[in-house]
């Protein structure tokens, strides 16, 4: 019979010396009024709404655990989505916690489950790596969760007990629970809007930091990591993480759409595409893309190419509105990039043939969609039913990105030489407001001009 394999990891003392040394003499922890937290009220508000549309039912919405990067590290806890939407929690939250609306009774009853933190008075204070206050710190108790986010909490041992007793119960593995709730993000509350304002303003903020890293970014091998490090620095300094993984694709690597490798040079002359968004501690995430010129001037193919794209995303800002279909922001961006390469001379069908859908020849330089929504996830309320999403009414509250593109491979025999090699996109965040869009990015120049001067101005101001 084989024995159990033992770690290789230092072991901590299990002598009853030892055991009793390090249970005693701790000060007392300091107590603190808690204050209940103001996106409270908010989630309160959405697990009333869900409730609603599951009566009778039982609600199981688990946060998830950690995640192995390699062998016995992790990689940063974020909770999932819908857990963090329905509790509010964000980067505090414990993993494994689980949030249990209960919509069998009369009035839904609304329950935290989640493992308190190992304090001094246990032996898994200084034994348990995972839990244990002397490894991982000091959590916040039940009592003081249930203040900050007006929730009834209960240790997550008693979970299992509870399931067992009640029988069946729907996780988000079920496509309607997922689905309801993917389906209540499209509209963000006023909790939302202001999270989505901050964490944009930090992300142009770090696009500054990507101008001025590019001097040093050009005189260095892989300089498309030291862009890449100047963006991240400030989402780490200022919010949580990065909502994704940044791109940082100069020259021809502007042309593959999801390049994040960014291991290439920064060339003087070349554009740099830089697609990043900063994730804030309540877990909402900026989407923002602009392409730079290197050196801070565009050359005149550089121009052509950047003007279209801009032309493109204007026609979709120009239509976006309540009441019109999710969809229709796209196609008025394609309109103009169709007329663009025909006019460029890269396909051999009039702008109208090639917007037949049986074509779609314009397609080849740009393969992606214009808008996604946008919120807690990048890609937002993406378990929504196509017709709520693609074919849904625009409606004031809403949040997403404007992002048409041109891509124009370097090994493309249909593209002239001088464009061979160009990426351009051009990314905002815009919010849906009584009247049209509000371009929540607008402070980011987008213009040819503008970039060039803003590009001065972040070079001055670094030297000063």
């Amino acid at each position: 019979m084989a024995s159990k394999q033992k770690s290789n990891r230092s072991r901590t003392p299990q002598s009853a010396e030892f055991l009793k040394f390090i249970s005693e003499n701790w000060a007392d922890q300091p107590s603190t009024d808690i204050a209940q937290w103001e996106v409270a009220s908010y989630a309160a508000k959405r697990r009333a709404k869900l409730a609603k549309q599951f009566k009778g039912k039982v609600l199981v919405i688990e946060a998830g655990g950690t995640k192995t990067r390699s062998n016995d590290t992790e990689y940063r806890y974020r909770p999932h989505t819908a857990f963090h939407y329905l509790t509010g929690w964000g980067t505090a939250t414990v993993p494994d916690s689980v949030l249990v609306i209960d919509a069998t009774g009369k009035s839904a009853t609304e329950t935290l489950y989640f493992r308190p933190t190992a304090g001094r008075d246990s032996d898994e204070f200084f034994a348990n790596p995972m839990i244990g206050e002397f490894w991982v710190g000091r959590r916040p108790n039940l009592a003081e969760v249930e203040s900050q986010l007006g929730l009834k909490t209960k240790d997550l041992a008693k979970l299992e007990k509870f399931l067992k007793k009640t029988g069946k119960h729907l996780t988000l593995a079920d496509q309607k629970l997922s689905e309801a709730v993917s389906t209540m993000r499209f509209v963000k509350d006023e909790y939302e809007i202001a999270q989505m304002r901050k964490a944009v303003s930090v992300t142009i903020s770090g696009f500054g930091d990507v101008v001025r890293s590019l001097p040093a970014a050009s005189r260095k091998p892989r300089g498309e990591r030291v862009v890449e490090t100047a963006f991240f620095a400030r989402a780490r300094t200022e919010g949580y993480d990065l909502g994704y993984e940044t791109i940082a694709a100069s020259g021809p690597n502007a042309c593959t759409l999801h390049w994040t490798r960014n291991d290439g040079d920064v060339r003087a002359g070349d554009l740099i595409l830089v697609d990043a968004g900063v994730e804030l501690d309540s877990l909402y995430t900026a989407d923002v893309t602009r392409t730079i010129p290197v050196n801070g001037k565009f050359t005149e193919a550089q121009r052509k190419v950047y003007e279209a794209v801009l032309e493109a995303a204007d026609a979709a800002f120009a239509i976006a509105k309540p009441g019109i279909k999710f969809r229709e922001i796209h196609n008025a961006a394609m309109q103009v990039i169709a007329r663009k390469v025909h006019e460029f001379g890269l396909i051999p069908v009039t702008p109208e043939e090639a917007l037949d859908p049986e074509r779609q020849h314009h397609r080849r330089y740009m393969v992606h969609g214009t808008s996604h929504h946008l919120g807690l996830d990048v890609h937002d309320c993406a378990q929504a039913r196509r017709e709520l999403y693609q074919d849904g009414i625009l409606e004031p509250g809403m949040i997403f990105t404007i992002e048409p593109g041109l891509y124009f491979h370097k090994d493309d025999l249909l593209v002239p030489q001088e464009l061979r090699g160009i990426g351009v996109r051009i990314e905002d965040d815009v919010l849906v407001t009584e009247t049209g869009v509000e371009n929540l990015s607008a402070a980011l120049p987008r213009t040819v001009a503008a970039i060039e001067s803003w590009y001065q101005e972040q070079l001055l101001g670094s030297a000063g």
